[in-house]
């Protein structure tokens, strides 16, 4: 009787890393990316086809990108201006019509300056179509506006009472089932304030490219991504500062985390949830999350230390538990980000040889990564800056 095939091998051997199945880029405004076809996974894989390498170009930068100086991050591998203003204008005319996003507040410069476009298409280089952008673009919208009116001061969010709104906006997502009177007051609620109508639209429109799977799993995302939102709120509440180790636990909730594990429902394509509960590929989206929300405290703490409001962060929390500059914690702070960007390279290669959807999925999760590097890096001056 013939020996059963160890997981992760084919009758040739070991399943080639991810170099082997994915050979580039690809998606609107990009021509090289070569996907190996969806195999099935529960029977052995067969060895893939050798592939010639694509000829490799560097995307064109934003002129303004600055990178932190000895920042780790590999460059991101599609960068296309004039499909991010494209979305950017299909996202104002979505705003301003279908969920009168910020009605009371004159801020379309701001919606078009924050550039979710741009986020979307160096995020998300395998993207089949400008719809699939869009869905990517109007949830960050989303999520964003939800942070702005229930925790920011200047749209009138404030700590003690975030964690009810909270509850409330996870129902835009999440429905409530209860009776008909009660359920018509919700839907009443919903629609009388623009946070929630914005994740209402946004995840219908998410629901038409995803599976039932892939809509669970965001909804799980984003109600981690309220409790890391409650949990900053209590500290801000207390005027406490957390030591570093606590608050990197709080930032892996609040986090990216929402939009990384899109990747696969934004490239046209399914990780099936038995393969995405895995805990090797939870560790990898933990990963990635992590460092694109680092890559976030380290850019945007001059503009915090500016507002003059209580706020903390990775180098504030290391300069307040060691006793240091904040210049010196920065730079502790970098070491910190590159460390995971590391660990997640690692745990990535060993992805890559599970089988060719996985390897999909965590180039996704890296291309999210560095495109949100670079949208960052395109920022200082604007949003950003390189040192406190």
């Amino acid at each position: 009787m013939k020996a059963p095939i160890p997981a992760g091998t084919t009758d040739a051997g070991p399943i080639p890393p991810v170099a082997r199945l994915l050979s580039g880029p690809t998606g609107i405004g990009t021509n090289s990316l070569r996907l190996a076809q969806d195999l099935a996974l529960d029977t052995a894989l067969p060895e893939p086809p050798e592939l010639p390498e694509p000829p490799v170009s560097e995307p064109t930068l934003h002129p303004s990108s600055e990178r932190i100086e000895g920042l780790y991050c590999p460059p991101a591998v599609r960068d296309d201006r004039a499909l991010a203003d494209d979305i950017n204008e299909r996202l104002v005319e979505w705003a301003e019509k279908e969920v009168e996003l910020y009605p009371d507040t004159d801020l379309r410069d701001d919606l078009v300056a924050f550039d979710a476009g741009r986020s979307v298409v160096l995020c998300h280089p395998d993207a089949p179509s400008i719809d699939h952008l869009m869905a990517a673009a109007r949830l960050l919208i989303g999520e964003n506006a939800v942070d702005d009116y229930f925790c920011e001061a200047q749209y009138g969010g404030t700590a003690d009472r975030r964690g009810a709104a909270l509850a409330v906006a996870q129902s835009a997502i999440d429905p409530a089932h209860n009776t008909p009177r009660y359920e018509a007051d919700w839907r009443a609620g919903l629609e009388a304030h623009p946070a929630l109508r914005s994740m209402r639209s946004a995840m219908d429109y998410f629901y038409a490219l995803s599976t039932p799977a892939q809509a669970h799993r965001f909804r799980h995302d984003i109600v981690n991504l309220y409790l890391g939102y409650n949990a900053e709120g209590d500290c801000i509440n207390q005027r406490r500062t957390p030591s570093a180790w606590e608050y990197l636990v709080q930032r892996q909730f609040n986090s990216f985390r929402p939009c990384l594990t899109l990747t696969d429902s934004v490239g046209g394509y399914e990780l099936p949830a038995h393969l995405f509960a895995e805990p090797a590929v939870q560790r990898a989206v933990a990963l990635s999350s992590n460092v694109a929300t680092l890559c976030n405290d380290l850019y945007s703490l001059r503009k915090e230390q500016a507002s003059g409001r209580f706020h903390y962060s990775l180098p504030t929390v290391i300069a307040a538990e060691e006793d240091c500059s904040i210049d010196e914690a920065f730079q502790k702070a970098i070491e910190v980000h590159n460390e995971i960007v590391h660990l997640f390279e690692e745990q990535a290669a060993e992805l890559a040889t599970m089988n060719p959807l996985v390897a999909r999925f965590v180039t996704g999760l890296h291309n999210w990564m560095t495109g949100n590097h670079e949208w960052h890096a395109g920022n200082v001056g604007t949003r950003y800056a390189t040192s406190p």
